[in-house]
């Protein structure tokens, strides 16, 4: 049975994750900050025995730590980082507005929450078969695609993601361990709004699409979840 954890899996395009896997037979490792208040996940998980439920607040050390020594015996096929955080009610901002304690949240969750994840879980993905750490970013983190002055914080901290990833994807290759970031597009979550075009159940089928014909050329590179390659 192939293994998938998900970070940021109580709502929207997290849980969209857990089901889908959980459908096709995979034993899903579902985190999220307040599982005790995570009713749509809990129910999820009592109808498909593959999937338990774990704490982790991604921004903080010690709960990563605690996930890492639990999961220990474990290996981990696809670790999809699909935690983040948008605070829109702060994008709308300039030069002259910042706010950079907001800003300063806004990395520690998109940017430096990943790669904490993927540290600690990297020995669990070596021991897997299919050996994949999937980020969740955004186009709005493709320097080439900035149109507009907006989503400062936003769209820095998934730049800074991207660039990580990639670095993260040199380092990983020799040891057989891939990377995709990806773009799940405009989603009808509680994140994306109700105007949003697209909904979760057809992205995160996507890119499950993308990472099922994932080999190793396609590491460090950006693709939207129809497949299309994204400039950075």
């Amino acid at each position: 049975m192939p293994k998938v954890l998900v970070t940021g899996s109580n709502r929207g395009l997290g849980i969209e994750w857990v089901r889908q896997y959980a459908e096709e037979g995979w034993r899903v490792f579902a985190t999220c900050r307040h599982p005790a208040e995570a009713d749509d996940l809990k129910a999820l998980a009592h109808s498909h025995r593959s999937i338990t439920v774990h704490r982790l607040d991604i921004t903080k050390p010690d709960d990563v730590s605690a996930l890492a020594r639990e999961l220990r015996n474990e290996s981990i096929d696809v670790l999809i980082n699909n935690a983040g955080l948008y605070l829109e009610k702060y994008e709308d901002v300039s030069l002259d507005n910042l706010r950079f304690d907001d800003w300063e949240l806004t990395f520690r969750v998109n940017t430096l929450g990943c790669l904490r994840v993927t540290r600690a879980l990297k020995p669990m993905v070596a021991a897997s078969t299919r050996r994949l750490v999937v980020a969740i970013s955004t186009h709005m983190g493709s320097i080439t695609e900035i149109e507009t002055a907006d989503a400062f914080y936003y769209r820095s901290s998934k730049a800074a993601l991207n660039a990580s990833m990639k670095g993260v994807s040199l380092e990983l290759k020799p040891l057989g361990i891939g990377v995709l970031i990806l773009h799940p597009g405009w989603n009808n979550t509680r994140m994306g709004g109700p105007d949003a075009p697209f909904r979760p159940v057809d992205t995160v089928a996507g890119m499950r699409r993308i990472i099922e014909r994932f080999d190793m050329r396609h590491t460090g590179r950006f693709f939207r979840f129809n497949g299309e390659e994204i400039p950075w």
